[in-house]
C-alpha cells in the first residue's frame, strides 16, 4: 500500500454536532478512493468541511480502491487493518460483506435522515444493495472519443469500439473484465436481456474474450480512471472507456477535443464500506465522519465538482451548478433522460458471485 502524498492540513475550527462527546475518537483517518477528479469531489464536498469542524483530525488518502478486495483480504489475514474507510463499487461491497471483511451498517441508526424528513433506508432506496454498503453516487462507465480523429461520422453506437475499419487507431479499455465483457457479448449479437445468462457459462466467457480478441492488439489497458482522459488528451487513442465524470472533467473543465458516447453506458453505484476489525476509537471517528459525509447536502455538494448523480433521493433537488464553471450539472448526469436512452445496469449480485473467476480468466487471457 502506498498512500498518496496528500496529507490534509487542519483548518479553522467550527463546532460540530457531536462536539463534547465523551466517546474517544481517533484523530487520523486513512480514506481509500480512486484518485483524480472523483477524489477531488470527495475532498471538496465533505472532507474539507469535516476537517473545518474538526481541526484535530488529519486525513491520509490512499488511491487503491481498484485493489480493495485483494488488499482487505490480505490485511484481514495479517490481522493488521490499516485502512479506515474504503470507497468501492457495489459488487465489491457485496463481496466484502459476504466475506465478513466489511462492517454491517444500521442505516437508520447510524446515518443522517434526509433533508426531506425521510429515513436513510427510504432515502437511499434501491442503492442499498448490501448491509455493509453506504452509497454515494450513481455513475456510469462509458466511452469517450477524440472529436478530431473520428472523421465526419462520430460514433453513436457502443460497437464502434470493435469497428477498426471505420475508426482505426488505438483504444483504451479497463484492465478488468467488467463492462468489457458485457459490451463484447452485446456487439457479438447477444440480446441485452440475455447477457448475464450467457456470461455465467464457460462458453459465454470464452465468446466475450474472443470478441475482445478482435481488437486486443489495438488496446491500451488502463488501471486508473484518469488514464483514458489523459490518453485522449494526448491523442494516443481514438476512443476509450472510463467513468462519465472523468470525461466530463476533460471536456467541460479542460476544454479537450473529446466527445462522450452514452450508448450502452454501464450504470453502477459507488460508495463506502467500513473495514471490519477497527478498534473502538477508529470506528467512532469513521462513523462520525460517515454520518456527515453522506447526508443530503454533502452528496448534493459532490455534484458541484463531478457529474455523478447523488445516491440519495433527497439530494437530487439540491443539485445545482458546477462550483467553478457555473453550468447546470443535471444534464451531465448519467441518469439524465437524454443520456439514459440505452443504459446497461450492472448486475451487482452476478459480479459478486463471478468476479474472482472471471477476473482470473481475463488476466490469464491478457497475458497470452
Amino acid at each position: 500500500m502506498k498512500p498518496s502524498a496528500v496529507l490534509l492540513a487542519s483548518v479553522a475550527f467550527a463546532a460540530s454536532g457531536v462536539a463534547g462527546s465523551a466517546q474517544e475518537m481517533a484523530n487520523e483517518m486513512t480514506l481509500v478512493s480512486w484518485g483524480g477528479a472523483y477524489q477531488k469531489s470527495q475532498l471538496k464536498a465533505y472532507v474539507e468541511p469535516y476537517l473545518a469542524m474538526h481541526p484535530e483530525v488529519t486525513v491520509v488518502w490512499d488511491e487503491s480502491s481498484a485493489e480493495a478486495v485483494a488488499k482487505l483480504r490480505a490485511m484481514n489475514e495479517a490481522k493488521n487493518i490499516t485502512w479506515d474507510l474504503v470507497d468501492v463499487e457495489a459488487a465489491d461491497a457485496i463481496r466484502l460483506c459476504d466475506e465478513g471483511l466489511a462492517k454491517e451498517i444500521d442505516f437508520d441508526a447510524e446515518l443522517a435522515a434526509g433533508d426531506d424528513g425521510s429515513s436513510p433506508t427510504e432515502d437511499f432506496g434501491d442503492s442499498l444493495v448490501s448491509d455493509c454498503f453506504i452509497p454515494q453516487i450513481v455513475f456510469s462507465t462509458t466511452v469517450g472519443y477524440r472529436t478530431d480523429m473520428v472523421g465526419d461520422t462520430p460514433p453513436s453506437d457502443i460497437c464502434a469500439i470493435f469497428d477498426l475499419e471505420t475508426y482505426p487507431g488505438k483504444r483504451s479499455l479497463n484492465k478488468r473484465p467488467l463492462a468489457n465483457v458485457e459490451w463484447a457479448l452485446l456487439c457479438d449479437g447477444v440480446p441485452k436481456e440475455e447477457i448475464y445468462d450467457v456470461l455465467a457459462t464457460e462458453e459465454g466467457q470464452e465468446r466475450a474474450l474472443a470478441k475482445l480478441g478482435t481488437i486486443k492488439d489495438e488496446v491500451i489497458w488502463w488501471t486508473a480512471g484518469a488514464d483514458t482522459p489523459q490518453l485522449l488528451a494526448d491523442g494516443e487513442v481514438v476512443m476509450g472507456s472510463t467513468y462519465n465524470g472523468r470525461l466530463f472533467s476533460a471536456i467541460a473543465e479542460q476544454n479537450q477535443p473529446i466527445g462522450m458516447l452514452w450508448d450502452a453506458e454501464m450504470l453502477d453505484f459507488d460508495g463506502w464500506i467500513v473495514p471490519e476489525g477497527l478498534d473502538d476509537a477508529r470506528l467512532a471517528r469513521v462513523m462520525d465522519f460517515l454520518k456527515f459525509a453522506t447526508d443530503s447536502q454533502r452528496l448534493a455538494d459532490q455534484a458541484k465538482w463531478i457529474s455523478y448523480g447523488p445516491a440519495r433521493a433527497s439530494s437530487a433537488p439540491l443539485v445545482g451548478q458546477h462550483a467553478d464553471l457555473g453550468i447546470d450539472m443535471a444534464p451531465h448526469m448519467p441518469t439524465d433522460p437524454n443520456n439514459a436512452q440505452n443504459v446497461f445496469v450492472t448486475q451487482y449480485e452476478f459480479w459478486a458471485d463471478y468476479r474472482d473467476d472471471i477476473d482470473a480468466k481475463f488476466q490469464a487471457w491478457l497475458a497470452q
